[in-house]
């Protein structure tokens, strides 16, 4: 099986290209495409990328941002260093992330997280979608308005819930594939354009973000969701 994984990625394009452009990894191919497609990166950004190593991402969004922007780049995994990006090597869940990240703000919050792999799909899907959901709510606790937030997740059942979840913070909501995504694959990303602000506590004490999920609402007049595969209703 590793023989056969081995020669299947040798014979893979994007990991031949990434090989020769020294971008880490097939994945730099996929945020390529997005932040061609949607406006999630520009020049001056602060980005805030969770699942970061080796540094695939964090290569292509230094690109984009350019000398006057920033990328924080999340991972408990080592990563080797790239100008102009922080790695911090914690979890999404480390309570001293939350004490690092206190008072900062980003205009587009990147996830590029997986689970560890089970080979049971429901659970593989269930894992990936509490990602998305978990990284959602960093993007509600610190994105600015205007703001993107960017997320891959394997398709699957549950992922209407973290929709319904995340959609209505945005103005527009679209699900997309990638062409470097693997077709046979069911990874997909979800993308969050016009972040409208973070909502105001339900009470004292009763913040919205990273500590406690993101509460469900119904989508605000105006909310568009422009990309053909999602059903809004199903969103409500």
């Amino acid at each position: 099986m590793g023989r056969q994984f081995a020669a299947e990625r040798r014979s893979d394009r994007y990991y031949r290209a990434a090989q020769r452009e020294g971008l880490r990894s097939r994945a730099a191919f996929k945020l390529d495409h997005l932040a061609d497609r949607y406006p999630i990166l520009r020049p001056g950004d602060r980005v805030l990328e969770f699942g970061s190593a080796p540094g695939g991402w964090s290569l292509i969004a230094r690109r984009y941002v350019g000398e006057r922007g920033s990328v924080v780049a999340v991972d408990p995994r080592p990563m080797d260093p790239i100008p102009g990006v922080t790695h911090l090597r914690m979890r999404i869940e480390s309570p001293a992330l939350r004490e690092r990240l206190k008072g900062e703000r980003f205009r587009t919050v990147l996830s590029d997280m997986s689970p560890r792999i089970s080979g049971a799909y429901a659970t593989d899907h269930a894992r990936s979608v509490d990602l998305v959901r978990a990284a959602g709510a960093w993007a509600v606790e610190l994105l600015v308005p205007g703001g993107s937030f960017v997320a891959k997740v394997f398709d699957g059942d549950l992922l209407p819930l973290a929709e319904t979840e995340l959609a209505p913070h945005f103005v527009r909501w679209h699900r997309t594939k990638p062409p470097a995504s693997r077709e046979a694959s069911s990874e997909m990303y979800v993308l969050g354009l016009g972040f409208r602000g973070r909502p105001a506590p339900a009470g004292p004490g009763d913040p919205v973000g990273p500590a406690d999920p993101v509460r469900p609402s119904p989508p605000p007049p105006g909310t568009r969701y422009i990309d053909r595969t999602i059903d809004p209703d199903s969103l409500l």
